[in-house]
């Protein structure tokens, strides 16, 4: 039975195609594009000759039925965006969740994304973190969806255009406050960049290229520390902050050496 192949495509560097990708992408009878002009540049290269077609954010509802019907006649289809992950705030949920729903087959052929990538180059110890993609244009829409997220203990990841990265920066530190940013742009690429700075320092060079912003979990503020120091990084750790940021934050809130607490610290697993 036909089916339609979610098919991840290089972030940047073109090399970074799967050969399983590459296969689907060969035996398919027809590709779905976010856009064309831009998934003809990685297909001339791989030598590539397909049907194309467009799904993009502005038809994908509209897709569902071109689609459906290609794979009643028997034809495979294969769907790739301009970057990365299809669904992964790119265009191919509402499709995917539609087929399914019409009992189609959806199978996936993993390749790069930049929210794993990022997380990676960041070097952050913490094994958990939240992803919450772009950002929605609006200041309204923007803190309807953060406000659960302004006191979770775990770092928060976007995507940031170079014609927001700025604005987006400046929001965030005005509704979380200050905290350690990492910005990451042009993965894969030869300007492939990691800056370690602080929600209000901001961003002042040039915008340029596609841009991960990780903003690292906040303290938790407390004026009155209660339990012992083991019992506070405990709680710390047990609620999903790494070691090192522990002692810091106790240390801090106990007016102690970060020294003091690092020997409480190496008793507890």
């Amino acid at each position: 039975m036909a089916q339609l192949y979610l098919v991840g495509t290089p972030i940047g560097n073109l090399g970074d195609i799967s050969l399983r990708a590459l296969d689907t992408l060969k035996s398919v009878d027809v590709i779905a594009c976010e856009d064309t002009r831009h998934s003809l540049k990685l297909l001339n290269h791989y030598d590539i000759k397909k049907q194309l077609i467009a799904c993009h954010k502005f038809n994908e509802r509209e897709s569902v039925d071109k689609i459906c019907g290609l794979l009643s006649e028997g034809k495979d289809v294969a769907l790739i965006t301009d970057a990365g992950m299809p669904a992964i705030s790119d265009p191919g949920a509402i499709l995917v969740n539609e087929l399914i729903a019409r009992g189609c087959n959806v199978s996936v052929v993993p390749g790069a994304t930049a929210l794993t990538s990022a997380m990676a180059l960041s070097g952050i110890c913490q094994p958990v973190f939240t992803f919450i993609g772009f950002l929605p244009p609006k200041n309204k829409d923007r803190e309807a969806l953060l406000s659960p997220f302004k006191n979770i203990r775990t770092s928060l990841v976007f995507y940031s255009s170079p014609y927001d990265v700025k604005k987006d920066i400046a929001y965030l530190y005005s509704l979380l406050g200050e905290r350690v940013l990492h910005i990451v742009r042009e993965l894969t690429k030869v300007h492939e960049e990691h800056i370690v700075t602080t929600l209000s320092q901001g961003f002042e060079e040039d915008a340029k290229g596609e841009y991960v912003l990780i903003v690292e979990c906040g303290e938790i503020k407390s004026d009155k520390p209660s339990g012992s120091i083991e019992e506070q990084l405990k709680d710390l750790i047990d609620g999903g902050m790494d070691k090192k940021s522990a002692i810091k934050q106790v240390a801090k809130a106990n007016n102690l050496s970060k020294d003091e607490v690092y020997k409480v610290a190496i008793g507890i697993e």
